[in-house]
């Protein structure tokens, strides 16, 4: 089901990308998936910079919308059927952005929306959108998540 949602969307999920450091994508507990912070690929390539400097928030909302469907992609690789989410339970969204930069809820619901056209109200979520410093590689924006399986 939700892959034909996928497919009436014109969605198309990325391949999942590979841990960058000592830690796995994807852990499963007690009925929850863990997803680690997952980086914004868009046409194979990784999106970096700074909101607030050489990004705008329309290009950061893209990478969070990229960063989700890479987050749906590591469910897959751990044999996690996307039809076995119950509900999207949080979004981590940060944000690599400028001091003065404050449309980090902005930038984070490129992620959201997208579980939502997705899931419907199982990918109504709660949130947390933060402005940082750096992220690893550079990249624009990370997203982590905690979702709810099927039993």
């Amino acid at each position: 089901m939700i892959e034909q949602r996928l497919s009436e969307l014109g969605i198309t999920l990325p391949k999942a990308a590979a841990p960058v450091a000592s830690y796995v994508p994807v852990v499963v507990s007690n009925g929850l998936a863990y997803v680690s912070g997952q980086l914004p690929f868009i046409g194979g390539n990784l999106v970096t910079g700074r909101l607030g400097d050489d990004i705008s928030t329309e290009r950061g909302m893209e990478a969070a919308r990229a960063c989700a469907l890479m987050i749906l992609a590591q469910l897959k690789a751990a044999d996690i059927a996307l039809d076995n989410v119950e509900r999207i339970v949080k979004l981590g969204a940060f944000v690599n952005c400028t001091n003065d930069f404050a449309d980090q809820p902005k930038v984070a619901n490129g992620a959201s929306d997208v579980m939502f056209e997705i899931f419907g109200d199982a990918g109504r979520h709660a949130r947390a959108a933060v402005g940082v410093p750096a992220l690893p590689l550079h990249a624009v924006v990370e997203v982590d998540a905690v979702i709810a399986l099927k039993e």
